[in-house]
């Protein structure tokens, strides 16, 4: 290869860098392949007990660092969104970092007539995955804080208003997850979704779960976290009207254009 054919090269390499996409494979070249179904589901079961794991334990922190609600709720918020963030650029490219069975679920309902996303056995390895990792990650938090490792939480959450803020919260949640998917900006889902939870933290009056395996892990712990098991149901059934309100706003926002012709 001559200098001025690699210096053409590097400028082509750097501009696929900065467009934020990866080299297509050369024609005949075997595809990329998928991760085994096994390191998927370790990945969401890892992952979200990770993130179970930062917000009991930091929720437990805050608590212990200050009496102030509204500093208990910035520290909380605030390691979530670094947490969630570090999480979903490390485990996206394993099994594309849902930690969320609304997530998984909704993308199964887009994926089912053969478009990208898991398959029914993808989905149903996932979502019991998700809720044995949050179940742990609570437990986990719960031992490093000294706190007892299954304390039932004593947190209602039954309000009507915090329903309707979890309905908010994952509607948004999905519409911001498939809209950067229908535009192709998938590169952005770390830093855009773990900003978003940390807003909702403080616009929703839930201060947004929007997570049902995360919901049902932190009615395993009696701290700031935590969600008593009788609001798990309204949490729940609201999360999955959350999800059907989400997609149905993709389809509206993100329809496919017409050709001018036409």
């Amino acid at each position: 290869m001559s200098a001025t054919e690699a210096t053409e090269h590097d400028r082509a390499e750097e501009s696929v860098i900065a467009a934020g996409t990866e080299p297509q494979p050369a024609p005949g070249a075997a595809p990329p392949q998928s991760p085994p179904l096994v390191a998927k589901a370790a990945a969401e079961l890892v992952g979200t007990a990770a993130l179970v794991a930062v917000v009991v334990g930091s929720g437990i922190q805050a608590t212990e660092l200050t009496k102030d609600v509204g500093l208990q709720l910035l520290a909380n918020s605030t390691a979530t969104v670094f947490g969630l963030g570090v999480l979903i650029a490390l485990l996206g490219p394993v099994s594309g970092a849902h930690f969320n069975p609304a997530v998984t679920l909704a993308e199964w309902w887009t994926a089912r007539r053969g478009g990208a996303g898991v398959t029914l056995r993808e989905a149903a390895v996932y979502v019991p995955a998700q809720i044995a990792g949050a179940i742990a990650g609570a437990v986990l938090a719960d031992a490093m804080f000294g706190e007892p490792l299954v304390k039932w939480s004593t947190h209602d959450r039954s309000a009507g208003h915090l329903l309707l803020g979890e309905v908010v919260a994952t509607a948004g949640l999905i519409l911001l997850i498939f809209g950067l998917a229908r535009t192709d900006r998938l590169r952005f889902a770390p830093v855009a979704v773990a900003s978003y939870i940390g807003a909702a933290y403080w616009f929703t009056s839930s201060t947004s779960f929007a997570n049902p395996a995360v919901t049902i892990g932190r009615a395993f712990t009696d701290t700031f976290a935590g969600i008593a098991p009788g609001s798990l149901l309204g949490f729940i059934g609201m999360q999955v009207v959350g999800g059907v309100v989400g997609l149905a706003l993709v389809a509206l926002i993100f329809m496919p254009g017409r050709n001018a012709a036409e």
